[in-house]
């Protein structure tokens, strides 16, 4: 080979090599950078997390349950409960009035869930006080330990874990995931989180800020507890599907910030982290449950009635997902294989 080809050929391998290394060098960089990241996400959810901890006196856990339960390994239920607590509205924690109410059940095998929203004017039968009311009025009666034993009687489960949330909360959530996709059913004028100024929506696919999705949330002007439900749970899940897409992995710090100390649970940090499991492929398969009922004006008091039926029906589907016995206290393992084929056949079927 002639010199000059040598020197040519040299240089060609040279170049590479040199190229070769930056990427390697860049990809390291990422590496770290992205661990140091993981890191300070890290600690500064276990501080958060540290923050909202708030177990019920006495309650280690449900009355339903033989023993405590374990995410990592067990079937669980977490109840989300939404209150208004606003200083306009002369509320506090303690006496503030559920503004939603949803039972997530969540199936270990088939890491899939079961979503029921609970119409905020059900009536029902509260322990707390001994008679029936409005399921919105527990939280007032007895704050979150009278709200969970409701929600426990009315189907029969055990409630596991709560996740209590404001309005704050939802706003600074959805403002921090730089918003969530949503459909809108029809026009709207409602009333924003201070009851002050009006939000205003055309109907369609759209994206919302937090406080046009409070409101789309919030809003029963046009219809009824039932829809109000449905749209309260596809915003769940349209905030659950942004939270869990790679692109809001750099938004998690601020998600974090936004919680703060507008929420309250009696989850550790441990058992928070056990729920990843359910992300960590994407968006697990939510199934939306809706309580049928029919409006009741009969004592001169607007009231949700529930369908019994439709109840029982529920009640089944919640026991079946838990994999509970009647006696609401032990596992079945035949019934979360029966999730877990449910599932791998519905997936095939989408493909």
């Amino acid at each position: 080979m002639k010199r000059k080809e040598y020197q040519t050929v040299s240089h060609k391998s040279s170049k590479k090599s040199l190229v070769l290394k930056i990427s390697i060098m860049l990809v390291a960089s990422m590496l770290i950078s992205l661990t140091a990241y993981g890191l300070y996400l890290h600690k500064k959810a276990e501080t958060a997390a540290g923050n909202a901890f708030e177990a019920i006196s006495n309650r280690e856990k449900s009355e339903l349950r033989e023993e405590a339960v374990k995410p990592l390994e067990d079937n669980v239920s977490i109840l989300f409960v939404g209150i208004d607590d606003s200083e306009e509205r002369g509320q506090g924690d303690s006496n503030s009035r559920s503004d939603a109410l949803m039972l997530a059940t969540l199936n270990n095998k088939s890491k899939t869930v079961k979503l029921v929203s609970i119409p905020r004017d059900s009536l029902v039968y509260i322990p707390e006080v001994g008679y029936e009311d409005k399921i919105t009025h527990a939280h007032s009666y007895g704050g979150t330990r009278a709200a969970i034993e409701t929600v426990e009687e009315l189907f029969e489960i055990p409630v596991d874990y709560y996740v209590k949330m404001n309005f704050d909360a939802f706003i600074d959530v959805v403002d921090s995931l730089g918003g969530i996709e949503a459909e809108v059913p029809y026009a709207l004028n409602e009333k924003d989180q201070f009851d002050r100024n009006t939000v205003q929506l055309q109907p369609g696919l759209q994206k919302l800020d937090g406080r046009e999705a409070l409101a789309l949330a919030r809003t029963r002007k046009q219809d009824n507890d039932l829809e109000r439900g449905k749209r309260q749970q596809m915003i769940l899940q349209a905030i659950m599907k942004e939270a869990s897409s790679a692109s809001s992995f750099t938004k998690y710090g601020d998600v974090i910030d936004a919680v703060g100390d507008n929420m309250k649970t009696d989850m550790t940090f441990e058992e928070m982290k056990s729920f990843f499991a359910y992300i960590k492929d994407g968006m697990p398969r939510v199934d939306t449950l809706q309580l049928d009922g029919l409006d009741d004006m009969s004592t001169g008091v607007y009231y949700w009635s529930l369908d019994q039926e439709s109840l029982d029906e529920t009640r089944d589907i919640l026991k079946t997902h838990l994999g509970i016995n009647g006696d609401s206290s032990s596992y079945t393992d035949r019934s979360s294989e029966s999730e877990a084929t449910e599932f791998a056949s519905d997936h095939e079927h989408s493909n």
